[in-house]
């Protein structure tokens, strides 16, 4: 399929059950008027990301708190309109039909449909989910399983939130002025101009989730692509509301700008876990004192995570904003209520914490465990949507205590080590399939834990650590552990495995050079 919507935008991709509503004519010259206003700029941000990592490795730069600004002072973000005011428990998942309409009916809160970390970015997944979600707004979504098994929306649902892709990856399908298109533009661009004048005829709006964002000029120029967009399709400004994930170390250190610049469109920070120690081994991945053991032992409740959130809850709530906390991702057992209980419990604990450290609401996986979040949650709020008004004026974080990540007791070992490769693998695999988000030891997983697993490794070889006693981390060690696991894995690997090449991706993401997302270069392999 070859389409060109103008002189400037070009369709590469093949046609798709959705790619005559989604990729009309106006459409593609709208996303092509976004890129043409903010493509360069995005560019340039890219390269200040390069140049920022480059400086603090140096020594020339630091991460710091901004001690003045305007971002410093008696602000508040706009109000929340009414059905993003309520946010105690929210679900997300990748848009597709299935899921979608299960997460919409599950008595979540918030839906967040997501074009990034649980989708695979196949062209056919980019173009029918939006095409599920034209569905979605509209309240017209259904399914039909290979079994006949019929989905359709209840009348009550979640509010949908979409999360596009991030600033830093392509969309090679469509190229305008003979580059490819900024994956964000392309997914913020297509859902806008279908929905905004739709949802918000409906009492509700085009509200979306940020991803990755690095640097409080990232997040203003998200506001101006708001501000674009809605005086383009006129409809007002402050109608788009947005959330922003905090899940990179560089945006820990300047939430309170991040939300000032995009105070008149934004709705609140959430917590995004595995992300945030992917960036902290990113950017300081050449220093031994950053090494994290296990990832399963840093929990949020190690010190500097829980200065994280605590931060994260008071500079929200000093600005009126929602702080969201972060994911359950267990799936329950459908076989072993061992499993299960054991889970659960400490699900409950992990709320339970959100809840008491001021947080407004939090995220799950799976819809059996809304009534456990909501159940949490509707003990400290009661009746009432948010709990804003615990400014949490006790917290007084430091930089020190957000970079010391010194974990009493943490240790690298033999089955951390097994864990990340087998989840890594597993998961690589499924996503060259073309699904992103997997259910892997009772856990939905998606492209954020195969980031933290494959970085780990990275870190671990290069700074050859020990491990738990039989010796130091090499690349002998995780060729010897990735091929057991290869073998074991082709016992029960499915038809149209992808398992080798899953195999040879995580090596050179591992054992080559860094990569700053196994995205980048496993979205090739999708082609």
């Amino acid at each position: 399929m070859t389409v060109a919507a103008s002189s400037n935008v070009r369709v590469l991709g093949s046609t798709t059950a959705e790619s005559s509503r989604v990729l009309t004519r106006e459409a593609l010259a709208f996303v092509g008027r976004l890129h043409a206003e903010f493509a360069d700029r995005r560019l340039d941000l890219l390269r200040t990301r390069a140049d920022r990592w480059k400086a603090i490795q140096s020594g020339t730069a630091s991460l710091t708190f901004a001690t003045s600004g305007p971002a410093l002072g008696a602000w508040r973000v706009a109000p929340a309109p009414k059905d993003l005011d309520d946010r105690r428990v929210e679900i997300t998942g990748p848009a597709e039909r299935k899921m979608m309409i299960n997460a919409l009916n599950s008595g979540a809160s918030v839906f967040m449909a997501d074009l990034e970390d649980a989708l695979s970015p196949t062209w056919q997944n980019v173009v029918d989910g939006q095409g599920a979600l034209m569905d979605a707004v509209r309240r017209s979504l259904t399914f039909a399983s290979p079994e006949g098994k019929q989905y359709r929306l209840n009348e009550r649902l979640a509010t949908l939130v979409v999360r596009p892709r991030g600033w830093h990856l392509d969309e090679s399908h469509v190229h305008i002025g003979g580059r490819p298109a900024s994956a964000s533009l392309f997914d913020f661009g297509l859902y806008f101009f279908h929905n905004a004048r739709e949802a918000a005829g409906r009492g509700s709006g085009p509200y979306f989730y940020l991803p990755k964002l690095e640097s409080h000029l990232e997040a203003r120029l998200w506001n101006d692509v708001f501000n674009f967009a809605q005086d383009a399709v006129g409809i007002p400004r402050g109608t788009i509301r947005a959330t922003t994930l905090v899940e990179t170390i560089y945006a820990a250190f300047e939430m309170e700008e991040i939300l000032y610049e995009l105070r008149d469109h934004a709705s609140g920070l959430n917590a995004g876990r595995w992300d945030y120690l992917f960036s902290l081994i990113k950017v300081f991945r050449a220093r031994p004192e950053f090494v994290l053991p296990d990832r399963a032992q840093v929990t949020m409740a190690v010190p500097f995570m829980r200065a994280y959130a605590q931060r994260l809850v008071q500079i929200c709530h000093r600005h009126g904003a929602h702080a969201i906390g972060g994911m359950a991702a267990f799936v329950p057992s459908r076989r072993d209520e061992e499993v299960n209980a054991l889970a659960l419990k400490k699900v409950r604990e992990d709320k339970d914490r959100e809840s008491a450290d001021g947080f407004d609401g939090t995220w799950v996986a799976h819809p059996d465990l809304v009534p456990v979040a909501r159940e949490v949650f509707g003990r400290v709020l009661g009746d009432q949507p948010h709990q804003k008004a615990n400014l949490r004026d006790d917290v007084r974080v430091t930089s020190n205590q957000l970079l010391d990540v010194n974990i009493e007791g943490g240790e690298v070992t033999a089955g951390g080590v097994r864990l990340n490769v087998d989840v890594a693998l597993q998961y690589l695999d499924a996503w060259l399939r073309g699904t992103g988000a997997v259910a892997i030891h009772n856990l939905m997983e998606d492209a954020a834990t195969a980031e933290i697993s494959r970085s780990q490794l990275w870190q671990w070889i290069a700074h050859g650590v020990a491990v738990d006693g039989s010796g130091t981390m090499s690349a002998y060690t995780y060729r010897r552990v990735r091929e057991d696991v290869v073998s074991e894995l082709r016992t029960t690997a499915p038809e149209g495995s992808r398992l080798d090449d899953a195999a040879a991706l995580l090596d050179e993401l591992v054992l080559g050079e860094w990569q700053d997302f196994l995205t980048l270069p496993g979205y090739k392999l999708l082609q």
